[in-house]
């Protein structure tokens, strides 16, 4: 395995990559959004590697733009079929489609800015709750532009990055520090929707 995973064979790699064309960039990407366990990083590292960082950039965004909205129109659309029911009436998944609806896009732009944020669980509570679909779709244009332009730019120049022992290492710190801080900020709105629930409840109880 390690004396196949040389920079040779890497290149023909992303190579054989671009041959393969643009649709193909855009699909996996866009694929992964109802397939969260795609590698979304080394999906966009390897469209801007083959693309270059302003079209390969571009086929990511469209990509994900794409795969999410669709998501989020599968859960308006389907969200009320009674063999979704199950799904639909989580007591967790009810929680986040209140806070939504209380708290509108704002938080959920945030999170979309981070390639490590929970999207697929992000695009289907956005469909069952009440934001208006043009009001959605202009979050994620901005967040999902935000998050490849970030993702690409650490991932760019693959060449670079793997003969030069410093630029790997800021990479991986760089990939790692966008995880911590998506993990960070979901916790932080995970305890923010359980402080502002258990508020609204006890308003309307008193």
């Amino acid at each position: 395995m390690k004396d196949w995973v040389t920079i040779a064979n890497l290149e023909n790699l992303i190579e054989h990559y671009h041959l393969l064309g643009p649709i193909f960039g855009i699909f996996l990407t866009a694929i992964e959004a109802i397939i969260p366990v795609l590698p979304l990083v080394v999906i966009v590292v390897a469209n801007v590697n083959a693309y270059g960082i302003v079209v390969g950039g571009l086929i990511s965004w469209l990509g994900a733009v794409i795969g999410a909205y669709g998501l989020f129109l599968i859960a308006r659309k389907f969200g009320k079929h009674p063999k979704l029911q199950r799904v639909v009436q989580n007591k967790r998944v009810q929680t986040l489609i209140r806070w939504v609806d209380m708290r509108g896009l704002a938080p959920i732009l945030v999170l979309l800015c981070f390639p490590f944020s929970p999207a697929f669980i992000i695009n289907i509570v956005a469909g069952l709750s009440n934001i208006r679909k043009h009001y959605y779709l202009i979050g994620l244009i901005i967040g999902k532009f935000v998050m490849i332009a970030v993702t690409g730019g650490l991932g760019y120049d693959l060449r670079a990055i793997l003969t030069h022992p410093l630029k790997l290492i800021l990479t991986i710190c760089g990939v790692f520090l966008l995880w911590i801080i998506g993990k960070w900020i979901e916790n932080k709105l995970n305890k923010r929707v359980e402080r502002d629930l258990r508020a609204v409840s006890k308003e309307s109880h008193s």
